[in-house]
């Protein structure tokens, strides 16, 4: 047989990895499945090759011996995987063309104990749900994102969110084919197969649910929950994928977060910078009483402990942090001017250092 680039024919690198390999096929296996391009026989030839590429680089074990020896792989394959090979090449000859009974009852009755039905087209399985190798197979994996506030950050919240998922093809099982069989004797005979009108071969069909979840709290940005078999439904509950939703948190007016921390930039005064006050501050739930220390500076940060993000896992629980930010007083009145040219005088009369004094020894 003619040694094939099966890289070049599902169009990616030697490097990809089982979920790029997967999508690739996937794709072209749409592109020119017979039934999207009738009657034409180039479709129908790349539609084999792209089969016999994937079944090849989607098994962990083929792969490396492929890579390994390149056109002599299948020279070193045991007496197990060549049969697998025929297998596969009898479920890519019955697309609408079939085959006779005694090209491969033989085998079917040796190698499956006797049993006929369909080939799964996708991720290499075999049987009613499994792999060639008898290995059930895992539905895939679902990926989301949910968008939530910082205050449910902090206290935690619940989303229902509307999902759509590829689940495993109830009609034939998520082979992507449909087996005619008859029983000669104690053995059941393939005589053709053809891939299923429902799914179009691929094996999975579009599912749309809806679903709701908890996010707990303490969450912070990035933040990856797993749903434990909430991803695509496989034949059995145990074989389902999981969801993966990773949390994002929105953008806040005035808060940010670092970390565990959340952090505020807090406005005051220039007089109450310098005598010290009590004022008024936000939380990311309420309001607080803060004591601003006298003589504080801008740049200052004063420090709520535990009024940060909520201890999650391993995670320990933040602090709320506000930033001074100190402000003069603009559009003073004359008597307001005139206090603050006594309070300058002053200062100076007392020979208090230049704050600028640093700046100026370069």
């Amino acid at each position: 047989m003619e040694f094939r680039d099966y890289y070049k024919t599902l169009g990616v690198e030697r490097t990809a990895s089982e979920a790029d390999i997967k999508s690739a096929y996937r794709k072209l296996a749409r592109k020119h499945h017979p039934d999207v391009n009738p009657g034409d026989k180039n479709a129908e030839q790349k539609f084999k090759e792209i089969n016999e590429a994937y079944q090849v680089l989607s098994d962990p074990t083929k792969r490396k011996k492929y890579d390994e020896l390149g056109a002599d792989w299948e020279r070193g394959a045991s007496e197990d995987e060549m049969r697998r090979r025929y297998a596969r090449e009898a479920a890519q000859g019955a697309g609408g063309q079939g085959f006779e009974a005694g090209d491969f009852s033989d085998f079917f009755a040796q190698f499956f104990g006797g049993g006929g039905g369909s080939f799964r087209a996708r991720g290499g399985r075999g049987f009613s749900g499994f792999g060639f190798d008898g290995e059930a197979m895992r539905a895939p994996d679902l990926h989301a994102e949910v968008a939530i506030t910082l205050a449910e950050a902090v206290q935690g919240t619940k989303r229902r969110l509307s999902l759509t998922a590829e689940d495993e093809c109830t009609r034939c099982g998520g082979t992507g084919m449909i087996a005619h069989e008859e029983r000669q004797g104690k053995t059941r005979v393939v005589r053709s197969a053809a891939p299923c009108p429902t799914c179009g071969g691929s094996g999975v069909i579009p599912a749309h649910r809806t679903l709701e979840v908890t996010v707990p709290a303490g969450s912070g940005d990035g933040t990856q929950l797993r749903l434990k078999g909430q991803g695509g439904h496989g034949p059995k509950p145990e074989l389902n994928g999981d969801l993966f939703l990773t949390v994002r948190i929105e953008p806040h007016p005035f808060f940010a977060i670092a970390g565990r921390d959340i952090r505020c930039s807090l406005p005051v005064w220039d007089y109450e910078a310098a005598l010290g006050a009590e004022v008024t501050a936000p939380t990311v739930d309420g309001r607080v009483e803060l004591k601003i220390p006298s003589g504080s500076q801008a740049g200052r940060i004063l420090r709520l402990r535990g009024k940060g993000l909520p201890a999650r896992g391993k995670e320990p629980t933040g602090d709320l942090l506000y930033e001074l930010k100190v402000l003069a007083p603009t559009n003073l009145t004359a008597e307001e001017r005139g206090l603050m040219e006594q309070l300058a005088e002053r200062i100076k009369a007392r020979q208090v250092p230049d704050p600028r004094a640093e700046l100026m020894r370069s």
